[in-house]
């Protein structure tokens, strides 16, 4: 489902977010804002931000650069796997399920991990145009998968290659270069109309 933009009041956020039941997961590229987005849908839902990034790294002490210089992707994406079944585990048994947690652009792409988040999460697919990707990923330089060569190239192999795992996702919501606030009001009237 592509979702249009709709404002929501103060009051219809509330009556939202009491129907919510399992973790919100947001799913899509790298830049696309999944981070920034998602700590801001948790603040107006009044849950739970995780990072699952940041999990992560906290869980093996080593950041994701590091994780993928010492052991490779594959041993990455089985810890990612991991942490995020743990983070959904957790949220729906001490929390309700009230949780949003970003994920890494290659999470959803794992068979197991893309099962598990359809199952038991509101599964949010965050996309945007490869101009948009290309300047917000440009702003760091931990990203281990733009490490070599040109950057919009890999950003559009990969969007590319991952969107058959993307388009899975039960809400479809493009976030432009403009405000978040319009990408989370996309993202809120999504959950209302899947929910």
């Amino acid at each position: 489902m592509d979702v249009p933009q709709t404002r929501f009041s103060a009051q219809e956020i509330a009556e939202l977010a009491q129907r919510i039941d399992r973790p919100i997961v947001l799913v899509g590229m790298m830049g696309v804002g999944k981070s920034s987005v998602g700590k801001r849908l948790a603040s107006l839902l009044d849950c739970a931000f995780v990072d699952a990034d940041e999990e992560i790294e906290r869980s093996a002490q080593m950041t994701i650069p590091e994780i993928f210089d010492t052991f490779g992707e594959p041993y990455f994406r089985d810890g990612e796997r991991r942490v995020i079944a743990r983070l959904m585990s957790e949220s729906i048994e001490h929390l309700g399920g009230r949780i949003v947690i970003a994920t890494g652009g290659g999470a959803f792409c794992n068979p197991e991990t893309r099962a598990l988040i359809l199952d038991k999460a509101i599964t949010v697919w965050l996309d945007s145009e490869i101009d948009t990707l290309v300047e917000r990923t440009a702003r760091k330089d931990n990203r281990p998968l733009l490490r070599q060569g040109d950057a919009r190239e890999t950003l559009t192999r990969l969007r590319e290659e991952r969107r058959p795992h993307y388009s899975q996702a039960p809400i479809h919501v493009l976030s432009g270069s403009g405000p978040h606030v319009q990408t989370i009001n996309k993202v809120l009237q999504g959950v209302s109309q899947w929910l």
